[in-house]
């Protein structure tokens, strides 16, 4: 078989998958639930976030936070601090790749 088969969950609980992890990129599964989210962060590569469901609420650098409903992705760049939550009742999931994959 040459190809690598990958499963996502279908969770409705708080999940950070990481689904694939190798040299070229990284592939996670996100889900959060209302008041849910990330830590404060710096992105440590270029990260493209797709929401799947629900509406993401995400503030970066010091611009006022934006939302962003099921079927949008953002292209962040690298060392862009980002601050990502769930201020809404709808369960936010959301499929995040770092590409290249972070070095560290």
């Amino acid at each position: 078989m040459i190809e690598k088969e990958y499963k996502l969950s279908g969770t409705n609980k708080k999940a950070i998958e990481k689904v694939l992890f190798d040299e070229n990129l990284h592939y996670l599964h996100m889900v959060f639930n209302k008041g849910e989210g990330l830590p404060e962060h710096f992105s440590n590569s270029n990260v493209y976030m797709t929401v799947i469901r629900g509406r993401l609420s995400i503030g970066l650098d010091e611009q006022e936070i934006h939302e962003y409903e099921a079927g949008t992705l953002l292209k962040i760049p690298f060392q862009t601090k980002m601050n990502v939550r769930n201020v809404h009742d709808e369960t936010l999931e959301l499929i995040v790749v770092k590409a290249p994959a972070p070095k560290s």
